[in-house]
């Protein structure tokens, strides 16, 4: 029997698993249907170290040329503060975070509000705007 694995953004509810939360959108097999369930999966994408889901959950505008995951980087936990539009009808949200880590050098906090759009129907990482 496989040990059940939390959910490295929290969780949708608090508390789910990687495989009932985040888990089939890193693996391809549904797409987020929010912006804040993508945000969601892309925290995830970089707790784990997933580089395929960084890079097609990140629009090609503003993707840049080296989207991998830093290595030496431990993501501790994320906190959404805000979220404005993105839902399943809109073209267009923000989602405001906090997201705790650890690198070489110190503990830390990475806030930021970023912009995510849809294209061809699917939510993607647009750019930071705070």
């Amino acid at each position: 029997m496989s040990a059940v694995i939390p959910c490295p953004c929290g969780g949708v509810p608090a508390g789910s698993s990687l495989i009932e939360c985040c888990g089939p959108a890193l693996a391809g097999e549904v797409w987020p249907e929010t912006a804040e369930a993508l945000m969601r999966s892309r925290y995830t994408a970089f707790a784990l170290r997933d580089d395929d889901h960084l890079f097609r959950t990140w629009h090609p505008r503003t993707r840049p040329v080296d989207s991998t995951a830093d290595r030496t980087t431990q993501w501790l936990g994320l906190e959404i503060e805000d979220v404005t539009g993105g839902g399943p009808e809109d073209e267009e949200g923000t989602v405001t975070f906090t997201a705790r880590f650890r690198d070489l050098m110190a503990q830390g906090r990475m806030h930021e509000k970023s912009r995510f759009v849809r294209r061809a129907g699917r939510w993607m990482y647009l750019d930071p705007i705070e």
